[in-house]
Order: structure tokens, then C-alpha cells, then sequence
């Protein structure tokens, strides 16, 4: 996310910044946004759940006046859906171009994967809120984050059928396998955001035994059997 740089309507009274960096009202809308979403991933760092977050803590950590807030978000759960989808969004283009390269099936996978391990140690702040709110929080972030998981099994699916991955299965078929792949994803977040530092080969152990998860999952795709009516 880019760095915050705030505007003077955003300033608590009586403050002022240095100087009004001269971008347009856009562009200083969207580092305000980006503010307020880079707060409330730094107060969930130490183990807090987003559903025990105020408004005001948010804005009293991004540096702008609580009115503020409502210039990008109705509320706090629309500030944690934009936190999902946004997160979302660039990490299925990173996949779907891993998927889209030339190069065999499995290495296609173990680059998913690696593709994958990258995003989720960069954007560590971000999976740690994935994986609570998944589990607990608010019914309005779980349905979210269940939308971005059928964003990913069906784009997934395109692009095996575009690849001829796995011909003569049903669509139904595709993205239920799919749907397997998405959820090992999820789940093997927490095991990449505990590896411990400077450890290569405990890096390499989790991605092997990754990519073998993810072969064992086509390789049972490979042998399913549609029944006629499929």
C-alpha cells in the first residue's frame, strides 16, 4: 500500500501538516483510505481481533480526525470487506499469471505455489486478519471472504479449462477441485506466516510438501469418474 501522506481536512483541529504534497483530491482521497486500512491491520499486529477494534482507535493510528473515516467507510465492517476484497484482488492476478506461463504442469504448480509463499510473507499483517476473521468475527467478513474463495476456485477454473488440465470433467467437477485447492491455500497460510527465520531448509520442506498436496488433489481429479448425468 502506498505511504500516508494526509491532507489538512484530515488533520485533528489545530494541527497542520509540513506541507500539502500537490496531488490531486484523488490521489490524497486514496492515501487517506490506505491509511486507515494499514492502521487497522497495525492494531490487530499483537493478537487483536478486528471485531474488538474502534473506529476512533483506527483513526487515532492512522493520524486523521474520526469524520475522516466516514469519507471512505460507513463503518467498520465495510473497512474490513475492503481489507478482504483488496487483498483478494492482487493476489489472483499474481496467480493467474503463474498459471498463465509456459512451462510444465507440476512446475506450473510449484510457481503457484512460490508465487503464493511470497504474497502471504509480504503481506503478512493481512493473513493473520484473513485467518481470525475466517474462523470468528463478523457474519458481514466471513460471507467475504467465502466470496473471495468462489472468486478464486472459479477463476481457477477457467484457466484449467482454457489449459486442457483436466478434460471431460464437468464444470461443477472443475470447481468443486478447485474449491480443494483454494481451501489447502487458505489453510497453508499459518504454516508459511510460522516459518521461522533464516531456516531455508524448513522453507523448502513446506513448499515440497505443498506442491505434493496440491498433485495428490489433481492427481485424484485425474482419475474421477463423471457419472452420466454429471
Amino acid at each position: 500500500m502506498s505511504p500516508f501522506v494526509p491532507s489538512r481536512q484530515d488533520f485533528p483541529p489545530g494541527a497542520t501538516p509540513e506541507r500539502e504534497e500537490p496531488a490531486a483530491r484523488g490521489a490524497r482521497k486514496q492515501r487517506t483510505r490506505d491509511a486507515l486500512l494499514e492502521a487497522a491491520l497495525r492494531l490487530m499486529r499483537e493478537g487483536r481481533s478486528f471485531t474488538g477494534l474502534s473506529l476512533r482507535e483506527v483513526t487515532r493510528e492512522a493520524g486523521v480526525v474520526p469524520t475522516a473515516f466516514y469519507r471512505h467507510f460507513h463503518g467498520m465492517d465495510e473497512l474490513g470487506l475492503a481489507l478482504v476484497e483488496e487483498g483478494g484482488v492482487t493476489l489472483r492476478r499474481l496467480l493467474r499469471e503463474a498459471r498463465r506461463t509456459d512451462v510444465q504442469f507440476t512446475d506450473m504448480l510449484r510457481g503457484s505455489v512460490q508465487v503464493y509463499k511470497r504474497y502471504v510473507e509480504d503481506n503478512r499483517l493481512q493473513f493473520l486478519f484473513i485467518a481470525g476473521e475466517r474462523a470468528g468475527g463478523s457474519p458481514q467478513i466471513r460471507e467475504a471472504i467465502r466470496r473471495e474463495v468462489t472468486h478464486f476456485t472459479n477463476e481457477m477454473a477457467q484457466d484449467l479449462r482454457g489449459l486442457n488440465a483436466l478434460p471431460g470433467l464437468s464444470t461443477a467437477t472443475l470447481q468443486m477441485i478447485c474449491g480443494l485447492v483454494v481451501n489447502s491455500m487458505l489453510n497453508a497460510a499459518i504454516d508459511i506466516l510460522d516459518l521461522p527465520p533464516n531456516q531455508p531448509q524448513a522453507e523448502r520442506e513446506l513448499v515440497d510438501n505443498f506442491v505434493r498436496q496440491l498433485r495428490v488433489i489433481f492427481l485424484g481429479a485425474r482419475q474421477w469418474k463423471e457419472k452420466p448425468d454429471a
